[in-house]
C-alpha cells in the first residue's frame, strides 16, 4: 500500500456583505470571506492538502478564478470534484486534520455540523476528519479580524 501525506493553506480576506462559509456550512456573522467562489478557507485548504498528496498540484490548477463557472462556486462542489480525481487515480483517504485560525466568530460550536457535512461530501466517516479552531492571540492579519485561515493536513492511500 502506498501511503501519502499532503498540507494546504488557503486564507481570505473578511469583507462587508459576504456570507461566512465555513467548513461547507454558513455561519452567522457580520462579515464574510471575499474570494472567486464562497471562499471557504477550509475547504480549500483541504483540496490543496489532497491534491498535494497524490502530486495533483493545487486547487488553482484545477479551478481557477479566471474561469466563470467557478464563480461564486459552493466550495462543497470543488471538493467532491477534487475527491473525484483522487479516487479515480486510485487514492482513498485515509484522515483530514485541519486547523481555522480566527479571532471571531467563535467556532467550536460549528465544528460537529462542519464534520458531519463534509464527511457526506467526501463520503467518509466523521472520525476521519479532525478540525480545530484557534486564534492568534490578536496577533497578525487573523488577529486584526482582517481575514482567516486554514491548515490542513491529509492522509491519503493507494493499494499498489
Amino acid at each position: 500500500m502506498k501511503i501519502r501525506v499532503g498540507f494546504g493553506y488557503d486564507v481570505h480576506r473578511l469583507a462587508a456583505g459576504r456570507e461566512l462559509w465555513l467548513g461547507g456550512i454558513k455561519i452567522e456573522h457580520t462579515e464574510g470571506l471575499l474570494g472567486h467562489s464562497d471562499a471557504d478557507v477550509l475547504i480549500h485548504a483541504i483540496c490543496d492538502a489532497l491534491l498535494g498528496a497524490a502530486n495533483m498540484r493545487d486547487i488553482g490548477y484545477h479551478f481557477p478564478d479566471t474561469a466563470g463557472e467557478y464563480a461564486g462556486i459552493d466550495s462543497k462542489i470543488l471538493l467532491r470534484k477534487t475527491m473525484e480525481l483522487l479516487r479515480n487515480a486510485g487514492y482513498e483517504l485515509g484522515n483530514i486534520d485541519a486547523t481555522v485560525a480566527a479571532e471571531r466568530p467563535k467556532l467550536n460550536p460549528h465544528i460537529p455540523e462542519m464534520k458531519r457535512v463534509l464527511a457526506k461530501v467526501l463520503d467518509c466517516d466523521e472520525e476521519d476528519i479532525s478540525i480545530k479552531a484557534t486564534t492568534t492571540e490578536r496577533l497578525g492579519f487573523t488577529g486584526r479580524q482582517e481575514g482567516i485561515a486554514a491548515y490542513a493536513t491529509v492522509l491519503i492511500m493507494k493499494s499498489v
